[in-house]
C-alpha cells in the first residue's frame, strides 16, 4: 500500500522582489484507493499545494515534509517524482506539437517502469481506456492538447492517469469547464482508478457538483494556506450550503 504523507508543510512563492509564504504548515496523509477532496476559496493554497508536492521550481519548502511510502521527495526532481509514482492532472495543460497522444503516453510509461510495454498490450489497454471515457480512437493520432476542447484536455489528463497508474495522483480543478457529459465521463474515469485500490487521489475543486458523482473519503477546507476542517462528504455538502464566509471570518495564522 502506498501512502503520501504531508506533515507541517511550509512553501513560500519566489516573485520577482520576493518570497511569499503561501502554505502556513499543511499535514495531509493520502493512502491508496481513498479520494480527498481539497475546496477553499480562491487564493487559499489549494494549487499552491499540488504544486510544491510536483516539484514545481517556483515554489519552495521552507518547511516540513513530503514523504512517499517514508521517502522524503522534497529534494527529488520533478521527474524523479513522476517515476516515483506521482502524477499532476493540471489545471492549464501545455500544448506539445508533433507529439501524438500514443506516443507521448507510451514515452511516459517507459520512462516510469524502465522498458517499454508491449505494443500489442499497450495499444490495446489505451483503446480500452479511450473508449472508456467516450474518446474517438483517432484521438490517440492527435498533437497532445493541440486544438484540444476542455472537456478533451481534461478527458486526457484523467486517460494519462488510468494508463501511467501513478501511486498518487493529484487533480488540479479537473471538473472546470466541463459539461455534463464531459463532467460525469471524467468522473466514471477518476472512480475506475479509486476502485483499482491501487491509487490515492487528491482532487483540488471549488464545486461540489464532482462530488456528486465522486464521493470523496475526506474533504478539506483550505483557507489561508492552512487546512481549516476536515470531515467525510457531508462537509463538501455543508459547504455548498454555507460557502466559506465562516472560516474567512475566523481564519488567523
Amino acid at each position: 500500500m502506498s501512502t503520501l504523507e504531508i506533515k507541517d508543510l511550509h512553501v513560500s512563492v519566489k516573485t520577482e522582489n520576493e518570497s511569499k509564504e503561501i502554505l502556513h504548515g499543511v499535514s495531509l496523509t493520502i493512502k491508496d484507493g481513498e479520494v480527498h477532496a481539497i475546496m477553499g476559496p480562491n487564493g487559499s493554497g489549494k494549487s499552491t499545494l499540488a504544486m510544491a508536492v510536483m516539484g514545481h521550481p517556483k515554489y519552495e519548502i521552507t518547511g516540513g515534509t513530503i514523504l512517499l511510502d517514508g521517502e522524503d521527495i522534497a529534494e527529488m526532481s520533478v521527474d524523479e517524482r513522476a517515476r516515483a509514482g506521482i502524477f499532476l492532472g493540471m489545471q492549464h495543460p501545455v500544448e506539445v506539437q508533433g507529439v501524438s497522444v500514443s506516443n507521448f503516453l507510451r514515452t511516459a510509461k517507459t520512462a516510469i517502469s524502465g522498458e517499454a510495454p508491449n505494443l500489442r498490450g499497450w495499444l490495446t489497454d489505451l483503446r480500452s481506456s479511450m473508449k472508456n471515457l467516450e474518446m474517438d480512437e483517432k484521438f490517440a493520432t492527435r498533437d497532445v492538447n493541440v486544438g484540444f476542447s476542455g472537456g478533451e484536455k481534461k478527458r486526457f489528463e484523467i486517460l494519462s492517469m488510468e494508463v501511467l497508474k501513478p501511486r498518487v495522483g493529484i487533480l488540479d480543478e479537473i471538473d472546470s469547464g466541463l459539461d455534463i457529459d464531459a463532467l460525469r465521463a471524467v468522473s466514471e474515469g477518476i472512480n475506475r482508478i479509486k476502485n483499482s485500490g491501487e491509487t490515492g487521489i487528491l482532487l483540488i475543486t471549488h464545486y461540489t457538483r464532482i462530488l456528486q458523482h465522486v464521493v470523496p473519503d475526506f474533504v478539506h477546507v483550505f483557507v489561508d494556506g492552512k487546512i481549516a476542517e476536515s470531515g467525510g462528504p457531508e462537509l463538501g455538502e455543508r459547504l455548498e450550503a454555507e460557502g466559506y464566509e465562516r472560516y474567512q471570518k475566523t481564519s488567523t495564522r
